[in-house]
């Protein structure tokens, strides 16, 4: 099956945003969930987020940040070309509550990619969101438009105030609580130590708090083990139980440590694949 490239956007200078021809995948995928690509048969398998699909055009969007060399491989490609290949939709789609009236979604840079489809995904089912989405600076906001039209309310942070409100999502996140909007469920998505902070902020207001996590992933299916990561103090797989979990219950400190681990191969690997591509 060919994976064509559809669509190639640039979000901001360090974030691409594709559309994919993937029918069977877009017939089914479901907020939360991701796919694992391969460009080529020398290249590894990266898992990314479905930020989006067309189960009628059979149309697949996903969106990532360039940080490693597959990705500035895949960053390269254009219109027209096509991956080898695309598995999924892989992992769970996110649990929301039934009796859930307000929620709050929160995403930090690239994270904002997955945080779009749950904000789409509870438009459509009439579930008052508040989304509030967080970036270094006004050159890396991404998504303000879109998640603009999937929300009831939206407010932007920049932790500079080049642009929105300067500072951080959490200080914002408060101060819609202790204003008196109440939440039946927080969704934060984006860096470790963000979410880890916003399940804080959650647990001292008694909200429920789901969190998406982002450890190392292979395979996809649980066989690697890779994604392992401590919820309840029980060991869960990231690709198979998750990848959305009680952020109450999940150790933060490990998933850092861990994530942290080949950052010197990862920085190795993006200086070795420049050299030969130039």
């Amino acid at each position: 099956m060919s994976y064509k490239i559809l669509k190639k956007n640039s979000l901001n200078p360090t974030v691409m945003l594709m559309d994919i021809q993937a029918p069977l995948i877009a017939k089914k995928a479901l907020a939360g969930q991701f796919i694992i690509l391969r460009i080529d048969e020398f290249g590894e398998r990266i898992p990314l987020t479905i930020a989006d699909s067309n189960s009628e055009q059979g149309i697949i969007t996903i969106i990532f940040q360039i940080v490693g060399y597959t990705t500035q491989r895949l960053s390269a490609l254009n219109e027209g070309d096509s991956l080898l290949d695309v598995a999924g939709p892989l992992g769970n789609a996110t649990p929301i509550p039934e009796n859930a009236k307000r929620v709050c979604i929160i995403g930090g840079g690239v994270g904002c990619a997955i945080a779009y489809p749950q904000a789409l995904s509870l438009h459509k089912h009439n579930i008052t969101n508040d989304v509030i989405i967080g970036f270094r600076n006004k050159d890396l906001v991404i998504l303000e438009k879109e998640f603009g039209q999937a929300c009831e309310n939206l407010i932007v942070c920049t932790d500079d105030g080049s642009y929105g409100i300067k500072g951080f999502v959490t200080n914002a996140l408060e101060s819609n609580i202790t204003s008196g909007i109440n939440y039946d469920l927080i969704i934060a998505i984006g860096p470790v130590p963000m979410m880890k902070f916003v399940t804080i902020i959650a647990q001292k207001y008694n909200i429920p708090v789901i969190v998406s996590l982002n450890p190392i992933m292979i395979d996809g299916t649980g066989m690697c083990g890779c994604c392992r990561c401590t919820v309840g103090g029980v060991t869960k797989y990231a690709c198979v139980d998750g990848p959305d979990f009680d952020g109450s219950l999940v150790d933060f400190d490990e998933l850092i440590q861990r994530n942290n681990t080949y950052k010197t191969q990862e920085a190795h690997s993006c200086r070795l694949g420049g050299a030969l591509n130039g």
